[in-house]
């Protein structure tokens, strides 16, 4: 096709900018954003064009394929990093002192009705809620594995009733 003459250029751009937006606004689904990367498309085609007139369409069809996924994939990766950004500001965040407080009278108390229970409901509600899967935590009890489960429910309710007795006796 050689360097666009300009009255060649505007005919090409006339005839396809139209379909060109059309299938990127179907795949980018923003109006702004089709509108953009059109002109990214065509900007490529002037700077840039097909060595075959004939394969104008092809050649149009891929790179607008490809600048909208190059676009899409801008928007997650910076969806991805704000993301991060959020979690991170909200765990470099210091709680406050009454924050602190609570929480450590909280985990005072939860300490408190832990100890109320038998050794073994103990163990197996603190492996638990270590990260420790079920399998895990029937090896380190010497328990079959089916049976996690049911002792992890006995164990919860009888820290449920001590927490309860124990929050009755206060009031």
């Amino acid at each position: 096709m050689g360097i666009p003459e300009s009255d060649s250029f505007q005919t090409v751009f006339y005839e396809h900018y139209p379909s060109v937006r059309r299938k990127l606004l179907g795949l980018v689904r923003s109006e702004a954003a089709a509108d953009d990367l059109a002109q990214d498309v065509f900007i490529k085609l002037y700077r840039n064009p097909p060595e075959d007139p004939a394969s104008l369409g092809a050649w149009l069809h891929r790179v607008l394929t490809r600048t909208a996924y190059d676009y899409m994939d801008k928007l997650a990766r910076e969806r991805r990093l704000l993301n991060k950004q959020e979690q991170t500001y909200e765990a470099v965040s210091p709680p406050s002192g009454e924050e602190t407080v609570l929480r450590n009278m909280d985990q005072q108390e939860v300490r408190d009705w832990l100890e109320e229970l038998s050794e073994r409901d103990r163990q197996v509600l603190l492996l638990r809620y270590s990260g420790y899967s079920y399998l895990e935590i029937a090896e380190e009890l010497h328990v079959r594995p089916p049976l996690v489960g049911t002792m992890l429910n006995r164990a919860t309710a009888r820290l449920r009733q001590t927490a309860a007795r124990v929050l009755a006796q206060k009031d």
